[in-house]
């Protein structure tokens, strides 16, 4: 798989990212053996770039699938909510430990929305920046689902890489139309920053017109890779085929469960109202003391970490 340069660092990616928050118990539910072996699948096929977050709980995952490949053949990004000097250095620890790695290719703050909330977090880009310059990070950058959040982006110049929602539809930004994000990241690139795309499909809502949707995103000049959860050996092949040839290939579709997504909360959800507010998409309410998700969800899955009944899932 082709490999490309993020911006004006010197990180090569593939141009697929592993998405791998579909594989933990908030989605997929795989043992970590099974996710750690579709790791070592996807880098067989040729992708070495994968995204994670503290809040995923999934490190060991990752630190099983990355093993037996060679580090510096190997790009991890990992995100954090720290805002403070002390909490970037209690997430970089953790992530620097539970991963058994020397360092942290990617370190982003995790949803930022605007400028005001960067800076907002600014202690944290201090200690991190450090951290860069003693080589335990290679780049510096945010994750955003907001247009305001890519405008930030492009306001500070001590961030490398940005991870915003693009996709045909522009399911997920709830500031602006997907022309309006595709201007912002226009930007951005010019600025040589790196860009990985998140939600393609949103978050399965395209699945329907999966070759459209990913084709949109991968053929966009200033997009260097795309980020995609992956569940199984099946759905890597049929990504890998879309990078490479723009359509997945009749052999693959046969095996394939392309299937829409869905947040289902159970029947013992207790109200709490904990998912709702954790919710930046307005995604779930409470109705009659129960949590339902509406049309708005874009099946992030976020939500389902601060149930404290362990009742919510995308499956």
């Amino acid at each position: 798989m082709e490999r490309v340069y993020l911006g004006s660092t010197d990180i090569k990616v593939s141009r697929l990212c592993f998405g791998s928050l579909t594989m933990t118990p908030f989605q997929a539910n795989l043992s970590i053996k099974e996710g750690a072996d579709l790791i070592k699948y996807a880098y067989e096929k040729g992708i070495n770039f994968l995204d994670t977050a503290e809040i995923y709980e999934n490190y060991q995952y990752i630190r099983e699938g990355i093993r037996s490949i060679r580090r510096d053949d190997y790009v991890l990004s990992t995100k954090t909510y720290a805002y403070t000097q002390e909490m970037a250095e209690e997430s970089l620890k953790k992530a620097l430990k539970e991963l058994d790695t020397d360092y942290i290719d990617l370190f982003l703050l995790h949803e930022q929305e605007s400028i005001h909330t960067i800076r907002g977090h600014f202690p944290a880009i201090e200690y991190l920046l450090k951290a860069k310059e003693k080589g335990y990070i290679r780049a510096l950058g945010i994750s955003t689902h907001k247009i305001e959040g890519v405008r930030g982006f492009n306001k500070i110049k001590e961030l490398d890489v940005i991870h915003p929602i693009v996709n045909k539809g522009g399911i997920g930004i709830h500031d602006g139309t997907i022309q309006d994000m595709l201007q912002e990241l226009k930007r951005s690139h010019e600025m040589g920053r790196g860009i990985y795309g998140m939600k393609p499909l949103g978050g399965g809502h395209l699945i329907d017109s999966v070759e459209d949707a990913f084709n949109f995103v991968r053929d966009l000049p200033y997009i260097h890779s795309i980020a995609i959860g992956m569940q199984s050996q099946d759905e890597i092949d049929a990504d890998v085929s879309l990078m490479e040839n723009g359509y997945i290939k009749e052999e693959l579709k046969k095996n394939l469960k392309m299937v829409n997504r869905r947040l289902i909360v159970h029947d013992y959800c207790q109200g709490c109202g904990n998912c709702v507010e954790r919710c930046q998409q307005g995604g779930i309410t409470l109705m009659d003391g129960h949590a339902t998700p509406n049309d708005k969800c874009i099946l992030c899955g976020y939500c389902a970490t601060v149930c404290p009944e362990f009742c919510i899932k995308v499956i």
